[in-house]
């Protein structure tokens, strides 16, 4: 049996009693950084076998895993943070998972993108996640097609490329089109900035960025 376990944003607090259970009775926990889950499961007392699940040994492992999965072993996926396959590894273990007959689950918890895209402001009745934009090949035919889109968009992106990519926004779908910029999400140093995709640009342009990013962009108007 595979369980995709949700682990807090950054606030420890944010997992739930379920989550922590299943943690504790897992043969192996896999997680995409050891060190990271490490704080976690050191913080809930959690000692069971760990190992290291990422995007860099996912297809070189993916059928050591099926074949312990099938042979009866319990394994709990962790990411970082937030919830397993949202732009995080799982997606390839799953899928196998569903080819074996192995059963899966997926507790609900953090996910980053929910809190940023209901507290933007912006309509929410309709969005489309877009992840992580293309960083060279693609990025540009992207950008075009996602300006006609008429849903709120979300997307995540580095501190170091916010800028840019709020730039580039403001390029395709206009300066006056309205976003909210939220980071550090449960952190001490939690922000939200809103306004026009100019405003938040020039407003990020002028100090120094941290932390995981979700820019969350009205879609275009009707």
């Amino acid at each position: 049996m595979l369980l995709l376990v949700p682990t807090p944003l950054g606030n420890l607090k944010d997992i739930t009693l379920r989550a922590l259970e299943v943690l504790q009775q897992a043969d192996v926990i896999l997680c995409e950084d050891t060190r990271t889950s490490s704080k976690l499961l050191q913080h809930y007392n959690i000692t069971r076998p760990v190992s290291p699940y990422h995007q860099h040994n996912e297809h070189k492992i993916l059928s050591h895993l099926v074949d312990q999965l099938v042979a009866g072993k319990k394994m709990a996926l962790i990411t970082d943070a937030g919830t397993p396959g949202i732009s995080d590894p799982a997606f390839l273990l799953v899928r196998e998972c569903v080819k074996n007959n192995v059963r899966v689950e997926c507790l609900p918890g953090a996910t980053a993108f929910v809190p940023a895209l209901v507290n933007s402001g912006l309509p929410i009745n309709r969005f489309v996640y877009e992840g992580f934009l293309p960083l060279k090949k693609g990025r540009q035919t992207l950008f075009k097609q996602l300006a006609e889109e008429e849903r709120t968009m979300v997307f995540y992106e580095s501190p170091m490329r916010l800028v840019k990519t709020l730039e580039e926004m403001a390029v395709y779908f206009g300066a006056e089109r309205n976003c909210s910029v939220s980071r550090e999400l449960t952190k001490m140093f939690e922000e939200n900035k809103r306004g026009t995709l100019r405003e938040v640009s020039d407003y990020f342009k002028a100090k120094t960025v941290k932390g995981e990013i979700v820019i969350v962009v009205e879609g275009k108007p009707a």
